[in-house]
């Protein structure tokens, strides 16, 4: 074993950034979460109003031309620019891009022609921080050559998007998540956290995250959404401090566990949904002031 394993508890959260009292919108960021195909804005919406509740100043949906009416009435706070989905326009996408301090792309954006050339194109264009997730992660396995420009990224594979990108099954991957995040993080230079019971988060080098918080009801659609949008809007919130990706793709993983925990002993494990986790963010980040 190259790498030895921590884990955080809730005197950590003092890791959070600071909110200092002379601040504006700049102050904490703001996340361009590319996300959102035909039919899938709830994910767009998942990930965007995450980032918000956790901090981030400004947060801007990048999506399909279908999607806009509706995510301008489920989440007005949020600037919502939107391409065709057919061809989505190179200015579109390179402004969109110019104005983000982070980017969160994948959730709901689909596999088709039109949303690999959107991913390949914020690869190629961004040397932002970034977390790619859903289909960001499926595409990646699709187009390995892309993988080259995701150097630094945080990626949050469940163990199938997993197995796609480095090709074991997952049973494999299940029963060695620590060591396939790890090896991943090593060969491809990025931040890797395997989703589990017990997600483990690597950046490749001598320490390995193994997450402590959540529950089984966070086995439910539009988790991981969540989770790249908390570790988003920590990543802009992060951008004037000490803080390394690393830590903070731990401190989110941790975080989005603890609203799994707060919502399941509201509502029970049963009934845990994925805007609970959302709504569980105010209770554990108040625990940040207490610290």
């Amino acid at each position: 074993m190259e790498y030895s394993s921590f884990s955080y508890s809730e005197r950590d959260l003092c890791r959070i950034p600071p909110r200092p009292a002379e601040s504006h919108k700049g102050t904490f960021g703001r996340v361009l979460c590319v996300a959102g195909s035909r039919g899938m804005c709830g994910a767009a919406y998942l990930a965007a109003k995450a980032a918000y509740r956790v901090g981030a100043g400004l947060v801007r949906i990048l999506t399909v031309k279908e999607n806009l009416p509706i995510l301008q009435t489920l989440l007005p706070e949020a600037i919502v620019t939107t391409y065709d989905g057919e061809a989505p326009e190179a200015d579109v996408i390179a402004e969109a891009e110019a104005w983000a301090d982070v980017l969160v792309i994948g959730c709901g954006m689909g596999i088709s022609r039109a949303s690999r050339s959107v991913l390949s194109t914020l690869l190629r264009l961004s040397r932002k921080p970034k977390v790619l997730d859903a289909d960001a992660l499926n595409l990646l396995g699709r187009n390995p050559s892309l993988l080259k420009y995701a150097r630094g990224a945080i990626l949050t594979p469940h163990p199938l998007e997993a197995s796609r990108l480095c090709g074991l099954g997952v049973a494999e991957i299940l029963a060695e998540p620590e060591e396939i995040a790890y090896r991943m993080a090593k060969k491809y230079g990025v931040i890797c956290a395997i989703k589990t019971h017990h997600t483990a988060v690597s950046d490749g080098g001598s320490f390995l995250y193994r997450n402590a918080s959540g529950n089984s009801g966070m086995a439910t659609g539009g988790s991981g959404d969540v989770l790249a949008g908390i570790i988003g809007g920590l990543l802009a919130q992060a951008r004037s401090t000490d803080l390394s990706p690393f830590t903070v793709a731990c401190l989110g993983v941790y975080v989005h566990g603890l609203c799994g925990d707060v919502a399941a002993k509201r509502l029970s494990e049963y009934s845990v949904m994925a805007s609970d986790l959302i709504d569980a963010l105010p209770q554990v980040l108040s625990w940040v002031e207490r610290k």
